[in-house]
């Protein structure tokens, strides 16, 4: 059985899932799987791996909460009560869930319902996509590749003038697998040390922040921004509106920004002086990161904002080398934060898989992301791509 808990997920899963219990309960959704790099050459097929996955699946949907896993959800001060009472009586429902082998040697992952219901399923899902593959692809996988690797990029950390550099782990969807993933990070905390003192700031995985002492880290993912497009008033309206429902769930809390939903410019557009006091800071996932750095910056300044008091968070398939560069370009124009995903959690040599659920309709209608990095974009309806870029002004 591959995931054991409910918490091995990432924690903006249960911030954006408090917000959908508070303020949108009756949201019907629907996700779709995709394989990025499907036709890659160095990529076994999914299909004969199906029954694997929804046996696991099947598992993972046994599951319920512990006392003691609820009792640590309750421990964080933006974690509300009636949260966790819901969470104590809640369960994943295979029936929500279809998957499919491909004539093409793919797989098709469907997750339809209620918003509410379906929000956990993502990230388990992918982290059980990719152990099933590893299992199957690499019997015996080389571990001391993938320390070798890893002492690399400790080194690395350690370079002169590096000391104050922190580095997040954000890779629990794309991990090689669970035994490795703790190896990672009870490595990390052993080499680079964690927390204030140390150069390891935390995790995303509630899991393994509970179980190691770590941080949880997280806020909104894409999913929230692109469901406000049928939940808001108007469509050229929606980016404001996931941003003020936000703001009125958390007070001020949970403050960073996520920007590439309809890329930078229009994210710039929306986030006007209100938000840039009112947040702490945004976190780049698509496009060019040094640019948009930049322009994240010049923005705050533009708005009477001190940039060096937000936090520019680096999230888009960063490695150490990438992130030091950008460390050494922004330390001291602003606070900083990198989270490393795939490079982390899935370097022993193997071409990791570029897998990822979006979701493709809120409420009956069509929902996109627009993002800066085209490879990532991802709607089923191309007329509704086309408005969306119009209203946002998107070339």
């Amino acid at each position: 059985m591959i995931i054991t808990s409910l918490l091995d997920t990432d924690l903006y899963k249960f911030t954006m899932m408090q917000v959908v219990l508070h303020q949108f309960p009756g949201a019907q959704v629907e996700y779709r799987f995709q394989c990025r790099n499907a036709a890659s050459p160095g990529v076994s097929p999914l299909a004969p791996m199906v029954n694997e996955i929804r046996e696991e699946i099947r598992a993972l949907c046994t599951l319920r909460f512990q006392d003691a896993e609820l009792a640590y959800l309750q421990s964080m001060r933006f974690i509300k009560s009636d949260f966790v009472d819901f969470l104590g009586l809640f369960r994943l429902n295979e029936k929500y869930v279809t998957v499919t082998a491909l004539a093409s040697g793919d797989i098709e992952v469907s997750i339809k319902g209620p918003w509410l219901h379906t929000i956990p399923f993502e990230i388990p899902i992918l982290a059980i996509i990719n152990e099933v593959y590893f299992r199957n692809t690499q019997k015996l996988p080389d571990v001391m590749e993938g320390r070798r690797r890893l002492d690399v990029k400790i080194e690395q950390l350690k370079g002169e003038g590096l000391s104050a550099l922190k580095i997040a782990d954000y890779g629990t969807r794309r991990r090689f697998s669970r035994a490795w993933h703790e190896e990672v990070l009870r490595t990390l905390i052993a080499r680079v040390g964690a927390g204030t003192a140390g150069q390891f700031a935390g995790t995303s995985n509630v899991l393994f922040a509970m179980k190691l002492g770590l941080t949880p880290l997280g806020t909104m993912a894409h999913e929230f921004l692109q469901a406000c497009q049928a939940l808001g008033p108007r469509l050229r309206d929606s980016q404001v509106f996931a941003f003020e429902s936000w703001a009125k769930e958390y007070r001020g809390d949970l403050g960073i920004a996520l920007s590439d939903v309809y890329g930078m410019s229009a994210f710039l557009r929306d986030f006007d002086m209100y938000f840039c006091k009112l947040f702490d800071g945004a976190r780049h996932d698509s496009g060019d990161p040094a640019a948009w750095g930049e322009r994240l910056i010049q923005h705050y300044s533009i708005n009477r904002v001190d940039p060096r008091t937000k936090t520019l968070i680096f999230s888009d398939g960063l490695t150490v080398p990438k992130t030091i560069e950008l460390y050494r370009q922004f330390k001291g124009r602003c606070q900083l934060a990198f989270g490393i995903g795939t490079n982390l959690t899935n370097d022993l040599g193997y071409e990791p898989l570029q897998i990822v659920i979006k979701m493709v309709q809120c409420n009956g209608q069509p929902v996109a992301k627009v993002s800066d990095t085209p490879s990532k974009n991802m709607c089923d309806d191309v007329k509704y791509l086309a408005y969306l870029r119009q209203v946002f002004e998107i070339e």
